[in-house]
């Protein structure tokens, strides 16, 4: 539940059909850099926020079929003390290809509770089809699994669109073609640990499930400067809430210029 939290602020559910000639499948990285570490806290509450555990990023270069890609992993874990209550060991892995962020792979590992998940999926994006253990399934071009969604989301230039704008995004999961899309919600000022920052808004639409309501209930904070750093997700959930705040950073591709004094 806590990592799915997270990465499901990149995105899940109905809006507009992307194909291969869609401008938002020519996106290059801008935004990030191999070596570059994350780590948002996850705190749960029913009044009082109580931190249960953590997610973290990591981004390497390596080699995949002899092309580089790279290589995200996002662990999520549980702290001990929150284990006897729901124990959450995760980890979610995608290789992206480095020139045009397509998805070439994606691996799945979900240990939550009692609930156990392996996925893994082999994208052939010349063929439009996905790979995985039941069998070959047609995708449409551009398809995305959830993490590489994430990051290819962070490489959106939020600066052509107005307020309330959809951004639409095809995602492949659980055998499942999902449509989907982030409304654009402007810009604001937000205070975290490190102190206050300029922020760009929006909201993943969410697919109703065991977790959450469904809707645009999520809300999440990215730097407004050159990284687009994760800062702050928030969501309700089948019972209380959720936040998770950025509370670690390190080899960011560009200074993080979105700090700010401002009162």
């Amino acid at each position: 539940m806590l990592t799915k939290f997270f990465l499901c602020c990149g995105l899940v559910l109905q809006g507009m059909a992307l194909n291969a000639g869609h401008e938002y499948c020519s996106l290059r990285n801008t935004t990030f850099q191999t070596g570059e570490s994350v780590t948002l806290k996850i705190f749960y509450t029913l009044g009082v926020y109580i931190a249960a555990g953590e997610v973290t990023f990591k981004v390497n270069l390596e080699n995949y079929n002899k092309q580089p890609v790279y290589h995200i992993t996002a662990e999520g874990r549980t702290y001990d003390f929150y284990d006897p209550f729901f124990k959450v060991r995760d980890k979610y892995e995608t290789f992206m290809d480095t020139a045009s962020l397509q998805a070439l792979k994606c691996i799945r590992q979900v240990n939550e509770g009692s609930y156990k998940k392996f996925e893994n999926v082999t994208f052939d994006q010349s063929s439009g089809t996905a790979i995985t253990g039941n069998g070959v399934f047609k995708v449409p071009g551009c398809i995305k699994d959830i993490v590489s969604a994430v990051y290819h989301a962070r490489n959106i230039d939020f600066n052509q669109y107005k307020k309330g704008d959809k951004i639409p995004l095809t995602l492949f999961m659980d055998n499942e073609i999902y449509e989907v899309y982030i409304r654009y919600m402007g810009k604001e000022i937000i205070k975290t640990r490190y102190g206050k920052f300029r922020a760009i808004k929006f909201k993943p639409f969410l697919l109703k499930g065991n977790v959450f309501d469904g809707g645009e209930k999520m809300n999440v904070w990215v730097s407004d400067d050159a990284n687009h750093l994760p800062l702050r997700i928030e969501s309700p959930v089948s019972v209380g809430s959720i936040k998770a705040d950025m509370i670690e950073y390190r080899n960011l591709r560009y200074p993080l210029s979105a700090f700010t004094n401002i009162r």
